[in-house]
């Protein structure tokens, strides 16, 4: 056992299709398989579960993983570490060629089992291995892995700390320090202190905000934000709608509590939000209020559209999919006017999401935003804070880790650029212990 080789496989230049291959001598773990969602909402007819592997390499849309074949070495595990479908989204299509189990948290595992079983294409047979963090799971004689809860913005996120004879490789993919989260436990900065003392050999990390000054907000904040523009307003006839990421739990979590001081009835509209807030109360991590309504294919959202407004908007809160103006979602629906939701001058839209840094998401989101306004909508927008880490907390990372060698992934060269020049502010070198990948390329330590 010579060396180790870390194969930037995707999301090494771009946000999305994250995959990383860390090869341990002759053994590979690979982390995460992420789709890249822009460059499918591009194609408008698209249904992935039906397309081959090999198209969705070419359209950019799955990471390449045929450069594996050129590596020597055989594949002992699959670690994902949080439910994403860009860290997820590529299990069903590229999972199967590789004979080895597939590692998780609980909700992660679901998410991944879901996926699969929506496939059309491939049969995915990998064992589901689902672990809470704080386990340890060995590969081979040489490899094992363990999970650190960290906060980001889907429950039950994880970094994956891979136990080698060369000391622990840390996949810390994506995360933020939040010492008040409003749903789960704090990250466990007592287990990535200690790794820290016992030696960690390198680390692989997200980049996607280091170039953000300071540290981002606690959830705790958004919080707040999204109660102070539910219920700090004496204007309380109005219709209102809330938009957000379905797989953001707490923050779902703190539209609904809010519903019950607003005196409405909360209701999820929307396929991905049934999926995940489903998931969520199945497997016990919320709880369902009495008056909660669950909406998810499109003849369940068009009649309690219309029941809402056989009711009185006043009388319901809508959290609708649909923030980053995709034209199919519920609200990019509303706005064009395809569903009974007919908007009035004074009702509000609240935007508790960012919009993800591509080009199509912008102009998609412009669109839905100028067609609302058109119909007299007030806009609420970035009532939100981000899942990822900013500078200061990826400063306090590396303090705490202190790992040998740091690589960023998951954001584009200008992302990676601004965490190299944080890095070099803690004593790290430029392409002696911080390093750039791009897509394709191994880096052999």
């Amino acid at each position: 056992m010579k060396d180790v080789g870390i194969i930037a496989v995707g999301g090494y230049e771009e946000v999305g299709r994250n995959m990383t291959a860390i090869r341990v001598g002759k053994e590979i773990v690979i982390m995460d398989m992420g789709v890249r969602l822009d460059r499918i909402q591009i194609h408008e007819d698209t249904e992935m579960e039906n397309m081959h592997s090999l198209d969705l390499i070419q359209m950019g849309a799955i990471p390449d993983d045929k450069i594996l074949k050129n590596v020597d070495g055989n594949v002992v595990g699959i670690v994902c570490t949080h439910g994403h479908l860009d860290h997820i989204g590529a299990v069903p299509k590229l999972a199967h060629r590789y004979k080895c189990p597939i590692i998780g948290t609980p909700f992660t595992t679901e998410l991944i089992r879901q996926e699969i079983k929506s496939e059309r294409k491939f049969k995915v047979t990998n064992k589901l291995v689902p672990m809470m963090c704080g386990e340890i799971y060995d590969l081979s004689k040489n490899l094992a892995v363990e999970l650190i809860r960290v906060q980001h913005s889907i429950i039950d996120s994880a970094f994956a700390a891979l136990h080698t004879p060369f000391g622990i490789i840390l996949y810390a993919c994506d995360f933020k320090i939040d010492r008040t989260p409003t749903l789960g436990e704090v990250p466990d900065f007592k287990r990535l202190k200690q790794i820290g003392r016992d030696g960690v050999f390198a680390m692989i990390t997200e980049g996607l905000d280091s170039d953000h000054s300071g540290k981002t907000p606690s959830e705790q904040i958004a919080k707040d934000l999204v109660w102070d523009a539910l219920l700090g307003t004496e204007e309380t006839e109005s219709g209102v709608l809330v938009t957000t990421f379905a797989s953001h739990i707490a923050r779902l979590n703190a539209v609904i509590e809010a519903s019950a001081k607003m005196g409405r009835t909360p209701v999820l509209m929307g396929s991905s939000m049934e999926r995940y807030f489903g998931t969520a109360l199945r497997m016990g991590y919320v709880k369902k209020p009495d008056n909660l309504k669950i909406c998810g294919n499109r003849r369940s959202v068009d009649s309690t559209t219309k029941q809402i407004i056989r009711e009185g908007k006043n009388k319901y809160l809508p959290i609708v999919t649909g923030h980053q103006g995709e034209p199919g979602a519920v609200l990019g629906r509303i706005a064009s006017g395809e569903l009974d939701f007919q908007m009035e001058a004074g009702d509000k839209v609240i935007f508790s999401a960012n919009v993800i840094p591509n080009q199509l998401n912008i102009a998609n989101r412009y669109t839905c935003e100028t067609k609302l306004k058109q119909k007299g909508a007030r806009i609420y927008d970035r009532v939100h804070v981000s899942g990822h880490a900013y500078k200061e907390d990826h400063w306090e990372l590396l303090r705490m880790v202190r790992p040998e060698h740091v690589i960023p992934t998951h954001g584009t060269l200008n992302m990676h650029t601004a965490y190299v020049e944080m890095a070099e502010d803690t004593g790290y070198e430029f392409g002696q212990t911080v390093h750039i990948l791009r897509n394709g390329q191994e880096l052999t330590l």
